[in-house]
């Protein structure tokens, strides 16, 4: 089963749609590609910048309405393109 499949799996046994869903990604402490994650989201979502002691990474939670597992699925795949970032 690839992750995608487990993670749908998970969704969908363990979430009611719509709903919240909190996403949490930590990058490189570069404007491009925090603006890179940043724009995965709707100007809905609510949005935190977190900066790690050294300031050499970001913590970043975002959360937003979500309608479904493929919505959440979509950002992840997503958000996999950028380099160097951690999703957690």
């Amino acid at each position: 089963m690839s992750q995608w499949n487990s993670l749908r799996a998970k969704l969908n046994h363990f979430k009611k749609w719509p709903q919240n869903y909190m996403f949490k990604f930590i990058v490189p402490s570069e404007m491009d590609k925090i603006a890179r994650v940043e724009s995965l989201f709707h100007e809905s979502a609510v949005i935190y910048r977190k900066e790690s002691l050294k300031g050499n990474f970001i913590s970043i939670t975002a959360k937003q309405n979500m309608d479904n597992a493929e919505q959440i699925i979509e950002i992840y795949k997503q958000a996999a393109k950028i380099e160097n970032i951690v999703s957690l």
